[in-house]
């Protein structure tokens, strides 16, 4: 362990750190890149083979020329993915309520005298009918 210091070792951790920082970004700009339905196949072709070729400089240019449409399209997927979770449990969540359910719900309202006995046997008639 002598022959390896202590900055050497924080060093290298830096260089792999920044590597892997390096890759996540990479992988960004392109599912942001393909995810894109307003650029055509040439303008997507284009930033691709600017990456590739030259990935500091492509990557730099790509995030200062469409960076704050990459935030927009973030938050619209984001925003459609929570409609999508909502209306999923408001599906799910809604289970159709037995006729026994609904005929104990008029009773307790007959019950506590909030409707009529008249009331009372139209919404039973129009549920047992149903």
């Amino acid at each position: 362990m002598d022959d390896y210091p202590m900055l050497n070792l924080f060093w290298t951790m830096l260089i792999f750190f920044c590597w892997i920082i390096w890759i996540f970004l990479l992988f960004r700009v392109f599912a942001d890149l393909f995810r894109d339905h307003e650029l055509s196949g040439w303008a997507k072709a284009g930033w691709t083979v600017l990456v590739i070729v030259l990935p500091m400089v492509g990557v730099l240019i790509y995030l200062i020329a469409r960076g704050s449409g990459m935030a927009r399209r973030d938050l619209a997927e984001a925003q459609r993915r929570e409609e999508e979770f909502r209306s999923y449990v408001r599906e799910t969540a809604q289970t159709p309520a037995s006729s026994a359910d609904e005929l104990g719900k008029l009773a307790d309202l007959k019950d506590r005298n909030i409707i009529t006995t008249e009331e009372y046997e139209r919404a039973k008639s129009k549920i047992l009918a149903a």
